[in-house]
């Protein structure tokens, strides 16, 4: 597989997943001080944490991966998140790109709107903790586990142009909805429908146990995804400077199978179903985040 991203467009994608990052994790846990201009106290950290770091840094790191594919190729895209409580990411994606100041003229793009939307974020009077209705865009409710795929073919039936990157948590992946729904794939119809890509995100743990699907082997887990009626691609890691390259190469190979299969089906019609790419990104569980706290 070959890219023809650089070194400086790839450093700019780490600079933007860190930056998506930072305003991910404050919202999680910060009150005030956004910007740590002061001493970081007590008084600055939220008396109750809700939304997950630990499926955070995937969703940032996918979201800006899928943007650079979005722009470089003129794509018509969706992205659906599934695992739960994801929604800081979702929310400061939305707030980094300017889109979530401009339906909200408050939450601006300075240290005061910093602020608030750190504050507001699964607080009294704000905002849930997972990608609710108000954040725009929505169109997936990624507080109630195991529907995000059946929402993402859902929302490319009789839609030829849509990509929708389906997001799925490792431990949502365990839930009788999500489960069934990776068969959906047997009523797409690539002439009239448009694609689904899953990304199945394997950090390892759901909130108090490990996952099944991490814990097979990688032959066993690629034999059921084929068994399903997809080809994985493997993207692996937790060096970001590697993942960045690697998830770039990637993506560059899965949207030409994507191009490929609905070229030849618009030159020669359906004659069987195809097999549809998807990825399977394994990263550690908060990813980033410091392994000791004093």
């Amino acid at each position: 597989m070959k890219s023809s991203i650089g070194k400086k467009e790839l450093a700019l994608i780490d600079a933007y997943w860190r930056a998506a990052n930072y305003l991910s994790v404050g919202q999680i846990y910060l009150y005030d001080n956004p910007l740590l201009k002061k001493l970081l106290t007590r008084a600055h950290i939220k008396p109750r944490l809700l939304g997950h770091w630990g499926t955070t840094p995937g969703l940032n790191f996918i979201y800006v991966h899928l943007n650079r594919v979005i722009t470089e190729q003129d794509l018509n895209m969706i992205y659906i998140a599934g695992p739960g409580h994801g929604g800081p990411g979702l929310v400061a994606n939305a707030y980094l790109e300017g889109t979530y100041s401009e339906v909200y003229p408050n939450i601006s793009q300075d240290e005061r709107g910093m602020k608030r939307l750190f504050k507001q974020f699964s607080f009294p009077g704000g905002i849930p903790s997972h990608v609710a209705p108000e954040t725009p865009g929505s169109i997936h409710e990624g507080g109630e586990l195991g529907y995000s795929l059946s929402h993402a073919y859902g929302a490319v039936f009789d839609n030829p142009d849509l990509i929708a990157a389906c997001v799925v948590g490792d431990g949502e992946a365990e839930t009788g909805p999500l489960a069934t729904s990776w068969h959906s794939n047997k009523f797409l119809n690539p002439l009239t429908d448009g694609v689904v890509l899953p990304i199945l995100h394997l950090n390892g743990y759901k909130i108090a146990n490990p996952t099944v699907l991490a814990r097979i082997s990688h032959d066993e887990l690629e034999s059921l995804l084929v068994g399903y009626g997809y080809i994985p691609y493997f993207v692996e890691g937790h060096d970001p400077q590697k993942m960045h390259r690697l998830m770039a190469v990637t993506l560059d190979a899965v949207i030409r199978d994507i191009q490929r299969i609905k070229a030849a089906t618009r030159r020669v019609g359906v004659k069987k179903r195809p097999l549809w790419p998807m990825i399977v990104l394994r990263t550690p569980k908060g990813w980033t985040g410091p392994k000791q706290m004093t």
